[in-house]
């Protein structure tokens, strides 16, 4: 009996250790299976991707179709009014920096009011480089200033292509209008608009009087914002 009985407790021991054995395989495996790079959470959701680039960046030109702008049209809610008298001849210049190659085929203005007694001709808008060379301009948008207070794009009378680097958009205005009625969107920066900065690169100025066509070259150290600091600056603009 005494070794049937000691056979018998040496089974008995044999089979619960295989239990152990079997059971923390199991706890092992399954400690793994959560613990693993690719496991769910326990409620099965995947965690949130986090986005490239540290997050939202906020709204983009190509959001709405556009390559490059001045400022997010969405802030530019203030309007910038002057006589004909106070800008009338002058060519008014306001900075774009490019960061990337591009087409450039118009120049987007944002017109806030019109004056239907107006009397406009010789009007231009165009893009001097960092030297202050014309690169582009448009025919006489004189027509278009008469009509729709809206966003609209003035073609450029010949797309060029943009590469990286300094430009300014340079509108010019003739004729006669009511103060307050031919309007520009803009933003509420004010005098503040060229913080920082010293000709020739200064981000709203004006340069030259009694102009009828843009130029073929602009010096832009002569860059002044005596007429900006009145109220005619932070004009929006964008490329298409």
């Amino acid at each position: 009996m005494r070794t049937r009985t000691t056979t018998a407790s040496a089974g008995l021991a044999a089979m619960l250790a295989a239990a152990l054995v079997l059971s923390g395989c199991s706890a092992s495996g399954g400690s793994t299976t959560e613990k693993g790079a690719g496991a769910s959470s326990p409620t099965g959701a995947s965690p949130a991707p986090v986005p490239a680039g540290g997050g939202f960046e906020g709204p983009r030109p190509q959001d709405q179709n556009l390559l490059a702008w001045t400022g997010d049209p969405n802030d530019a809610g203030h309007v910038t009014a002057q006589s004909a008298a106070g800008v009338g001849g002058r060519v008014t210049l306001v900075r774009m920096v490019l960061r990337e190659e591009l087409t450039w085929s118009n120049i987007w203005l944002g017109l806030a009011g019109i004056d239907p007694n107006a009397q406009l001709s010789n009007c231009y808008l165009g893009v001097y480089d960092a030297k202050g060379t014309l690169v582009a301009s448009t025919a006489d948008v004189s027509p278009q200033l008469m009509t729709e207070a809206i966003a609209k794009p003035f073609p450029l009378a010949k797309p060029f292509t943009a590469a990286p680097g300094t430009y300014f958009v340079a509108l010019l205005l003739n004729g006669t209008w009511a103060t307050n009625a031919l309007t520009l969107k803009a933003t509420g920066a004010g005098i503040s608009v060229n913080a920082g900065l010293n000709p020739p690169s200064l981000r709203y100025s004006t340069v030259l009087t009694g102009q009828t066509s843009l130029p073929a070259t602009v010096n832009l150290a002569e860059q002044s914002t005596s007429t900006i600091n009145t109220g005619w600056a932070s004009q929006w603009y964008a490329i298409s």
